[in-house]
């Protein structure tokens, strides 16, 4: 099962259940909302979680992009992106908790053909303000799942405070041979799909106070689960990934890190581009600026004469085309281009400046925030030269 066909079977089960498919949001969160970036699928749904009337009805569903720079360092391992897809499944008010659970299990049974005596799933043990999610614990041990109680593991939040509640997290097997262990034990369970029982708003003192509508909201990982259908080891395996994987290793020869770390960057920094996000020093310009001076980094560690000029319009337009986004290729590789252009000029003037400082001893905290402030170089970079320079 390719990612379409994943993605269509997911979409098209809950709408045979009754749910309203919602066209997918930009990377750009919706007014007010602090983040720099939409991180989930619930993001935009926010208001209608809490208690306002959604003009789609009470059943959603929908694929959302997103992006997460709290992963940014973990990008490079099996399963961790800056941009992903994440399929959603929402009742506002509507179905509970056991209802999700068990439309979960017959679409990954079922629709995914995914064996059950692969699953296993965590459920909320309880803490010192809830007990435990027992209507989630009483529906996975009547399919026949096994279950291992969490804490912290379990409950989920958008923050500090806000929506929050007790989650159910479902997991598959995908090591060699029969299942052992534990999700919690043993990485080869794979997280797959969370279904949140919200239920309750979170308050600056930490206390909880029952929403005005008991919701369940889902998250499936797109990326992710294809690979885990694909019976791959990383998501740099799955089809989605299939061109860039292939044509970026005849372009450039990279170590595996830095292969997947150059893919990965390079998409997120177009799809961040189609979606109207322009680099600069602040916000979520400053976001797009990293990716691509990270992608400049690893490229240049082994031969600095490495140009972003090379890059087929191939992967560009892939790219674009998947995420459903406008503009055009000329104007996307324009600016990829102007930043490396820029990112250069600030390397030519910035090493000088760095030794400088190194011949005086170690830097301290005053010196790379002087560098910084001084010479707009961020401490990102003045490790980077200070490697260099050694």
């Amino acid at each position: 099962m390719d990612t379409q066909e994943t993605l269509d079977t997911f979409i098209g089960y809950y709408r045979e259940h009754g749910h309203h498919r919602l066209t997918g949001s930009s990377l750009r969160p919706p007014p007010g909302d602090p983040v720099l970036f939409t991180t989930s699928g619930m993001h935009p749904l926010t208001p209608y979680l809490e208690g306002r009337p959604h003009p789609g009805g009470t059943r959603l569903v929908n694929v959302q992009r997103c992006l997460r720079t709290t992963d940014l360092d973990e990008v490079g391992d099996d399963t961790h992106l800056t941009v992903f897809e994440m399929l959603g499944s929402w009742s506002l008010g509507d179905y509970d908790g056991p209802t999700s659970l068990r439309w979960g299990h017959d679409l990954l049974r079922y629709g995914f053909g995914v064996d059950p005596g692969r699953m296993h799933v965590t459920v909320f043990g309880g803490d010192d303000q809830v007990g435990p999610d027992t209507g989630s614990l009483a529906t996975w041990t009547d399919l026949g799942v096994p279950v291992e109680l969490t804490r912290d593991d379990n409950w989920w939040s958008n923050g500090p405070t806000g929506p929050c509640g007790p989650d159910s997290e479902i997991f598959v097997w995908t090591g060699d041979g029969p299942p052992e262990g534990t999700p919690t034990g043993d990485p080869r369970w794979v997280e797959v799909w969370n279904h949140v029982m919200m239920r309750y708003r979170r308050h600056p003192d930490g206390s909880l106070e029952p929403l005005v509508q008991r919701n369940v909201d889902t998250g499936m990982g797109l990326e992710r689960m294809v690979t885990v259908l694909q019976g791959h080891r990383s998501v740099y395996g799955s089809d989605g990934f299939e061109p860039w994987m292939t044509r970026i290793p005849r372009l450039w020869d990279l170590d595996g890190e830095s292969l997947r770390i150059v893919c990965d960057h390079l998409r997120s920094g177009i799809v961040v581009l189609g979606d109207g996000i322009r680099p600069s020093n602040t916000g979520q310009g400053y976001v797009l600026r990293r990716l691509v001076r990270r992608v400049l980094t690893r490229l240049w560690r082994g031969d600095g004469s490495r140009t972003l000029s090379d890059l087929p319009d191939t992967l560009i337009g892939h790219t674009l085309d998947h995420f459903g986004q406008e503009v055009g290729i000329g104007p996307v590789r324009g600016v990829l281009l102007d930043e490396e252009r820029r990112f250069r000029e600030l390397l030519r003037r910035g090493r000088p400046v760095v030794d400088r400082q190194r011949r005086r001893g170690p830097l301290r905290e005053e010196d790379f925030r002087y560098l910084h402030d001084t010479h707009g170089l961020p401490r990102e970079l003045v490790t980077g030269l200070l490697s260099e320079l050694e």
